[in-house]
């Protein structure tokens, strides 16, 4: 049975204020793209959320909360375009074997790929069992690690405790040079 939008919108909101849902700010309305050759991860939480712009636009999304995340060869990729005029913002980092690493991460996405290996993975939780400010009833998943190796994601907001980009470079690719993570 669905939920009427508004009521899990608010109770997306009340679970934001509070600082228990990824997005504790307004989302910009535009996804952005992750690839990583692997992400290694502890503490693996997920169920559903929604994502909110400042004009109240709400987005479905899958919200995966993880203890402490490995990235090896991030890359992160937003497609800043004006009409007439490809530019993409890049990120790279954790390159060389020397992974990015992320502490408290919480990421709002709009979809995920890669080849995943979970360790003792519960599938059919309810939600509120992961986060108390999820949605009663709504489906979610728990694993004690997480390894998913040529991740794609699609995602609206990520933020994390902190979050360690060892060999940070950032680019403005502009024309043919404008190419994506993926």
């Amino acid at each position: 049975m669905m939920v009427p939008a508004t009521a899990v919108a608010g109770a997306i909101v009340f679970g934001m204020a509070n600082g228990a849902i990824a997005a504790s700010f307004d989302v910009s309305g535009q996804t952005f793209k992750v690839g990583a050759s692997k992400l290694d991860g502890d503490g693996f939480k997920q169920y559903g959320g929604i994502a909110k712009e400042k004009d109240g636009t709400i987005h479905p999304v899958a919200v995966s909360e993880i203890s402490t995340a490995k990235l090896y060869d991030l890359c992160q990729s937003v497609n800043a375009s004006v009409p007439g005029l490809p530019i993409v913002l890049t990120i790279n980092a954790g390159g060389g074997g020397n992974p990015a690493l992320a502490d408290g991460l919480l990421i709002d996405m709009d979809s995920l790929e890669g080849d995943a290996t979970f360790t003792n993975i519960n599938i059919g939780r309810d939600a509120t069992d992961l986060n108390a400010h999820a949605q009663p009833k709504s489906f979610g998943q728990s694993a004690d690690k997480v390894v998913i190796t040529d991740l794609k994601q699609v995602a609206r907001s990520t933020s994390a405790g902190t979050f360690t980009l060892t060999g940070l470079k950032l680019k403005v690719n502009v024309g043919k040079d404008a190419k994506e993570c993926f």
